[in-house]
């Protein structure tokens, strides 16, 4: 089941984000980070137990989103989960105005098989930039840009 997250779930997505951090496949947050930003966040929850998570986050009055923290429990990879968490994002992205999300990412694949375009990051504005400052892979980035147009 897909929900939005509540203050009750915060250290769950931050052990699953942080489990995937730690392999070098997304970026780690706090649980100070997770707490101020959970309105942004959506669960995927089984037999109670949150075992993924993705977050929409509003860039500015563009009309741009951003996906972020995309992250599944491994033992429940191949499920469809991350696919349904970033459905749902795309749909509260168009409830909200949202013209295009976009995701900076190591496995562009997964987005490009629900129809994000691959594009040069350079193309996306400055201000998303301040979460890749304390990436321990800054400025070695290898993360790539996928943006989807909401129609």
């Amino acid at each position: 089941m897909i929900r939005k997250a509540k203050i009750s779930d915060a250290e769950s997505i931050y052990k699953i984000i942080n489990s995937w951090a730690k392999k070098g496949r997304l970026l780690e947050r706090s649980l100070n980070y997770i707490y101020e930003n959970i309105r942004d966040f959506w669960v995927y929850e089984y037999n109670r137990k949150v075992v993924g998570c993705c977050a929409l986050h509003i860039v500015g009055w563009e009309g741009l989103a951003e996906i972020k923290s995309l992250a599944v429990k491994k033992e429940y990879h191949n499920k469809g989960i991350g696919k349904k968490l970033v459905l749902r994002c795309l749909e509260e992205a168009k409830s909200l105005g949202v013209k295009k999300v976009f995701a900076l990412t190591f496995i562009p694949s997964f987005f490009l098989k629900l129809k994000f375009l691959s594009i040069n990051r350079r193309q996306l504005p400055h201000k998303i930039w301040s979460d890749c400052v304390n990436c321990i892979f800054f400025p070695n980035c290898h993360e790539e840009a996928v943006i989807y147009t909401i129609s």
